[in-house]
């Protein structure tokens, strides 16, 4: 990453000019002096950029898919930014666009699965305190008592907009008209630094919206980036405001971190700043008892699976993830429900409910991910019993592969007892059906006592006719 900065770097030396970095005429980088291609751009989000070029509106690709770019990296979402109000967009592309969204107004452009998202130039616009009463959506901002942005709906020019950006480095537009980089706020700079600086005062910026401070910690762990000082220093203090966010936005900002690819980094900076708590509040408090014991191995062998998934260029599942962060809390509350008296199948039922009812507090878990937690932790369980035609059924389960990644990923953390079992169920997945059937049984005449012959019988003589009898 350090080397893809200097390389970027080296493309904006002479192009930058020394004006500070809230400076009101931009830096405007021309299409010579950096490296991004139309070829690299998503073609749908070429197509909206020269639709609406095309109906005389100013079209800009925005944000994190320019700072990619120019990083070399591969961008996962191509977002615009124009002068055209959403009804305006929808104009333009029609049956294509779908108007959403009531906190900010959006119009998402279809191009069969992919969505390109198009956000209107938003203005500054003096905020009101809203009221419980309001129900006005389209132009006009509201903050609320707390200072947290409900509402941002007041449209503007591109000057304007730059100012309602979160991060320097999410700041950068391409423009389509000439293929030119605009830069108002140093994002250059700041790149070529390595570090991530918030735009505007951070304790207000992280108050509109305390989301920024977990993205933060995202893009710092993306870019390997240094959390410049002014915007690092209220993270220690002010993430009780994610309790404030909706569990349903808060999921999805869990997997944008967890599934960012270097997920370690993530969890490293998360209990750095305080703010993992904040994510799994059952987690934080067992990783509290144990800093350094298993627990925290398996969240990090966990995360270390992850993120060779993702980099390899394999699917990941949300339920895994939860799976491995919610463990030993719920393996807690097993016992407790044992020493109560439960048996074991209804201490482990116990035990998920109580686990993720209280997880979903924090973060929503979608109802299909909550029962494939659940299955996986039940297989752990199940995985021992496998002896004759049991071993073929757990084969068979939607849910073994999930499971057996798990049992290898507890192996990995130090629960030495199923390292023997994890080695059993590879060993069983390399062989043939046939060969599947013999190793299974195997386990059944390993785990088989001789019987014993009945007392005062000879089982070698056979019983007597009634005729010999007399």
């Amino acid at each position: 990453m350090q080397r893809l900065i200097r390389k970027v770097a080296s493309f904006f030396s002479k192009a930058q000019s020394q004006s500070p970095y809230t400076n009101s005429e931009p830096d405007i980088i021309s299409r010579k002096q950096h490296n991004i291609s139309r070829e690299q751009i998503d073609k749908g989000a070429l197509d909206v950029l020269y639709g609406l070029k095309r109906a005389g509106y100013e079209a800009y690709l925005v944000g994190g898919a320019v700072r990619d770019l120019l990083l070399g990296l591969e961008p996962k979402d191509f977002d615009i930014v124009t002068n055209a109000e959403p009804e305006e967009i929808k104009a333009v592309f029609r049956q294509r666009c779908r108007l959403i969204g009531r906190r900010f107004r959006l119009a998402h452009v279809h191009f069969g699965r992919n969505v390109i998202e198009v956000a209107t130039f938003r203005g500054a616009g003096d905020a009101e305190t809203l009221k419980p009463s309001r129900r006005k959506t389209s132009h006009s901002r509201a903050v609320d008592e707390t200072g947290r942005l409900v509402r941002d709906n007041v449209y503007g020019t591109i000057d304007e907009d730059i100012w309602r950006r979160d991060f320097t480095v999410n700041s950068l537009y391409y423009n389509i008209k000439d293929f030119s980089i605009v830069d108002y706020a140093g994002a250059l700079r700041d790149i070529k630094k390595g570090q991530l600086r918030l735009i505007g005062d951070p304790e207000t910026r992280y108050r509109e919206d305390p989301v920024r401070m977990i993205r933060a910690v995202r893009f710092a762990a993306k870019l390997g980036f240094e959390i410049e000082s002014k915007t690092k220093a209220p993270l220690y203090e002010m993430g009780h405001l994610l309790k404030d966010v909706s569990n349903a936005r808060m999921f999805e900002e869990v997997l944008k971190l967890f599934h960012s690819g270097v997920a370690i980094e993530v969890f490293e900076k998360l209990r750095h700043f305080g703010l993992f708590t904040y994510l799994f509040p059952q987690t934080h408090h067992v990783l509290s008892q144990e800093e350094q014991g298993f627990p925290r191995m398996l969240v990090v062998e966990a995360l270390k699976s992850t993120d060779a998934r993702i980099q390899s260029g394999k699917g990941v599942n949300p339920s895994f993830l939860f799976a491995a962060m919610l463990w030993e809390p719920m393996l807690q509350r097993r016992e407790q429900h044992l020493s109560e008296g439960f048996t074991h199948q209804d201490a482990l039922y116990a035990a998920a409910n109580d686990v993720i009812e209280q997880q979903i507090v924090a973060t929503s878990i979608p109802k299909r991910f909550s029962s494939q937690i659940r299955e996986i932790w039940s297989l752990q369980f199940r995985l021992a019993r496998r002896s004759g035609t049991r071993a073929q059924r757990l084969f068979e389960h939607p849910r073994f592969r999930a499971a057996y990644d798990f049992l290898g990923i507890r192996a990995a953390a130090g629960e030495t007892s199923e390292q023997e079992l994890f080695d059993w169920w590879t060993q069983y997945q390399e062989k043939d059906a046939i060969d599947q059937v013999a190793f299974a049984n195997d386990v059944r005449t390993e785990g088989r006592k001789p019987r014993k012959p009945r007392r005062g019988r000879n089982p070698y003589r056979k019983r007597s006719s009634s005729s010999d009898a007399e």
